[in-house]
């Protein structure tokens, strides 16, 4: 699968955007993806919308999940 390069340095534009915008999660992020996250890893995520109360979910890392992550960070 061949992406177009006008959309691929959009795609990098708003890359870079979110990460001055969001350094703290960006560089969590990447700090994750240098150091791996194992099979087997609980990744969790809350989401507080504002007047509301948080929502939660998690899900456990597994193998495929591990090849579509190396997969994303060799298009990155």
């Amino acid at each position: 699968m061949s992406m177009n390069p006008q959309n691929m340095l959009q795609i990098l534009g708003a890359l870079n955007n979110f990460r001055s915008t969001h350094p703290k999660f960006a560089g969590f992020i990447a700090m994750m993806l240098r150091t791996g996250v194992p099979e087997g890893t609980v990744i969790e995520v809350t989401v507080t919308k504002p007047g509301e109360e948080g929502v939660t979910t998690n899900m456990k890392v597994t193998e495929s999940d591990i090849r579509l992550f190396e997969a994303l960070k060799d298009m990155v």
